[in-house]
């Protein structure tokens, strides 16, 4: 995936970062990102700090969803590509 397929998109007033995979045709987005705007967050680290919590809880409950989420880099706010998770495969389809 190249650079030149990141963007930034506006959901709820709010930017997601994304990323298009030419191969698989396929939009991944920021899951952080995501937690960010629907938990409606004050800032990223508190997102962040959701999103582990919500990813210790689904795989005490054996949830496998977020066996599917691995990192992908992203452009931070910082300029800089930075891991950050993102749905794997169908797990788009299934409530990400």
């Amino acid at each position: 995936m190249s650079d030149k397929n990141h963007k930034i998109q506006i959901f709820n007033g709010q930017k997601v970062r994304t990323a298009w995979n030419d191969d698989e045709e396929k939009w991944y987005f920021s899951i952080v990102d995501v937690c960010w705007v629907l938990a409606e967050s004050k800032d990223y680290q508190t997102a962040r700090k959701y999103w582990n919590k919500l990813k210790q809880r689904l795989v005490a409950e054996g949830n496998e969803t977020v066996t599917n989420c691995h990192q992908l880099k992203m452009l931070a706010n910082d300029g800089k590509m930075r891991l950050t998770s993102r749905p794997l495969g169908g797990a788009a389809g299934r409530g990400w």
